[in-house]
C-alpha cells in the first residue's frame, strides 16, 4: 500500500493522510473501495489506533473518505473524480491533486517547487504596522468596497505605474483578489467557448485550467531562453485567429526568462495587425532589479491588459492584486466582478495600501531582490554540481527551469520527493499538452536546503547504478 516512515519529522497521522490521498487521486484506489480497517492497519504498520482513528477522521473531512456505520471506511464517490466532459476532458485528476496538495499540505516541509516567497522574506513587519494603524485608526468593518477597490490604493498605484512609463490614472485601475481573478476577469469578458487563445508553453498551469473550463482553445507560444519563439508565434497567430495572448514577458514562470525589447514590440506590431488583446501578466515587475519597458508601457493600454500583484511581495494572505486598462473596458470589468463576487475586501486593500506608505516599502523591495540575486547563485551553482542544465540564468525572480539527463520525468521524480517531505514543481504541470518531461521548476527561495540536494543525488546515483546493471 505505501511505507510508514517512523524516523521522519513528519507526523504519522500526516504520513498516512497524504499516503491515502496519494493512492486515491492516482486511483489505486477507487471510488467504492474499503480501506484496512482502524485495526488491522494500525497492526500492518505497527503504529497506535489512535493515530489511524485521527488520519481516518481527516480523509472523512477533507472528503476523501465516507464512514459507514458497522461497515468500515470507503473511498468517497467525488463528483470531481469523474471525467470532465467538453474542452476540460484533457484536465488529469493527478495534475488538480497536485495543485491542491501544494496549498492544503503544510507536510512537505522543503517546500523547493512552491510559487510563493518564504514568510521572513515577506513584508510582514510593514503589514503587522499596517494592522496596528488600522486598528488605531478605528477602521470601517461593515458594508462593502467600491467596485473598482480602495480609491487611495488605486491611486497610488496610478502613480506607482508611472514611474514605469505607464500613464494610468485610478479610473484605469481595477483591485481584484489576486492576479487570479484578474485574469480570469479579462478571460471572461474577452473570450467565449470554441474561441482560441495564446498562452506561454511553458507557462501557468491556473491559467490553463481556467480558460480549459471556460470552453477556451490552448494556443502554446513556446518560450526560448531568449523569451519568445516568435516564428511558432506567428504560425500559432496565422492557423488559429486567437482573440488574446496570455503572457509573461517579464521573469516568467516556470522558465524565468525575460523577453527582450524588440521581442516586445514585435508581439505588439502582430497584436495590432490581426486584432489581437494581449493580456500581460507582470507579477514579478517588483523582483525585478532593471527598470525594463513592459507591454503596456509601450502600447498605453491600448490593445494590453496589465496585471499585477501584491502577493509575491507584501504576503500572499492579503489576496490583493490589480488590473489596467481602458476605462470603458475597466467598467465592463467591475461589472462581472460584482456578479460573480461582489467587491473585493476593504479592509485587506486598506491594509496593503498601508503597508506600502509606511515608509520602508522600497527598502524591502531592495532587501528581497538582492536575497533572491544570492540565492539564485547559490542554487545554480549546486545544480550545475549535479549535472543539471539551466534554461536561463538572469540572477533574479523567483525560479530556475532546469533538467538532468539521468530524471527523465519530473512527475514520477515529485511523487517520490513527497514521500521525503520535498515538494517539486515537475515540468508537466507547467505544459500546454502535457507531456512528462525532465524539466523542473526550482524556487530559489526554499531550495537551499541539504535534505533537497541528499534526496536529488541519491536519485541520480539511484539511475546511475540502475543503467550500469542494465
Amino acid at each position: 500500500m505505501f511505507a510508514i516512515q517512523p524516523e521522519s519529522s513528519t507526523p504519522l497521522v500526516t504520513q498516512i493522510v497524504e499516503g491515502f490521498r496519494r493512492l486515491i487521486a492516482e486511483q489505486v484506489l477507487k471510488p467504492g473501495a474499503k480501506l484496512p480497517s482502524i485495526r488491522a492497519f494500525a497492526a500492518m504498520h505497527s503504529v497506535s489506533v489512535f493515530t489511524v482513528v485521527e488520519a481516518y477522521d481527516r480523509l472523512v473531512a477533507q472528503g476523501w473518505l465516507v464512514s459507514r456505520s458497522n461497515e468500515g471506511f470507503f473511498v468517497k464517490r467525488r463528483a470531481d473524480a469523474a471525467p470532465l466532459e467538453g474542452p476540460s476532458t484533457d484536465l488529469s485528476f493527478d495534475h488538480r491533486w497536485y495543485l491542491q496538495q501544494i496549498f492544503e499540505s503544510r507536510t512537505l516541509v522543503v517546500k523547493a517547487g512552491c510559487g510563493w516567497l518564504p514568510n521572513d522574506w515577506l513584508f510582514e513587519d510593514g503589514v503587522r504596522r499596517s494592522l496596528r494603524q488600522l486598528a488605531s485608526d478605528g477602521a470601517e468593518l461593515g458594508g462593502y468596497g467600491l467596485p473598482h477597490g480602495h480609491l487611495a490604493l488605486r491611486v497610488m498605484l496610478a502613480e506607482t505605474m508611472a514611474e514605469r512609463q505607464i500613464v494610468a490614472g485610478a479610473q484605469n485601475v481595477l483591485l481584484t483578489q489576486g492576479s487570479s481573478q484578474a485574469l480570469d476577469l479579462a478571460a471572461r469578458h474577452l473570450l467565449k467557448p470554441g474561441d482560441a487563445a495564446l498562452v506561454d508553453d511553458p507557462g501557468y498551469p491556473n491559467l490553463m485550467y481556467m480558460l480549459r473550463i471556460l470552453g477556451v482553445r490552448l494556443v502554446p507560444v513556446p518560450r526560448t531562453p531568449g523569451g519568445y519563439d516568435l516564428p511558432a508565434l506567428e504560425a500559432a497567430i496565422a492557423a488559429h485567429a486567437p482573440k488574446a495572448f496570455f503572457t509573461q514577458p517579464r521573469l516568467q514562470s516556470p522558465t524565468n526568462s525575460i523577453a527582450p525589447l524588440a521581442q516586445l514590440h514585435r508581439v505588439l506590431q502582430l497584436a495590432e495587425a490581426h486584432g489581437l488583446t494581449i493580456i500581460e501578466n507582470d507579477i514579478y515587475a517588483d523582483l525585478d532589479p532593471e527598470p525594463r519597458p513592459s507591454l503596456a508601457s509601450l502600447d498605453q493600454l491600448r490593445r494590453v491588459i496589465h496585471v499585477g500583484s501584491y502577493s509575491k511581495t507584501i504576503s500572499p494572505n492579503i489576496r490583493v492584486g490589480f488590473l489596467l486598462g481602458g476605462e470603458d473596458l475597466l467598467r465592463d470589468l467591475a461589472g462581472l466582478k460584482m456578479i460573480a463576487g461582489l467587491t473585493s475586501s476593504d479592509l485587506t486593500e486598506r491594509l496593503a495600501f498601508g503597508a506600502l506608505v509606511e515608509g520602508r516599502w522600497r527598502k524591502h523591495l531592495k532587501s528581497l531582490r538582492d536575497r533572491l540575486a544570492a540565492a539564485h547563485g547559490v542554487v545554480g551553482q549546486r545544480l550545475l554540481q549535479l549535472g543539471f542544465e539551466l534554461f536561463s540564468e538572469p540572477k533574479a525572480g523567483l525560479y530556475l527551469w532546469a533538467r538532468h539527463p539521468d530524471l527523465l520525468d519530473g512527475a514520477e521524480l515529485s511523487r517520490a520527493a513527497a514521500a521525503h517531505g520535498i515538494m517539486l514543481g515537475p515540468g508537466e504541470l507547467f505544459l500546454v499538452d502535457r507531456r512528462p518531461t525532465g524539466w523542473m521548476r526550482f524556487n530559489v527561495a526554499f531550495s537551499d536546503d541539504e535534505r533537497l540536494w541528499r534526496f536529488l543525488g541519491e536519485q541520480i546515483d539511484a539511475r546511475l547504478r540502475s543503467a550500469a546493471g542494465d
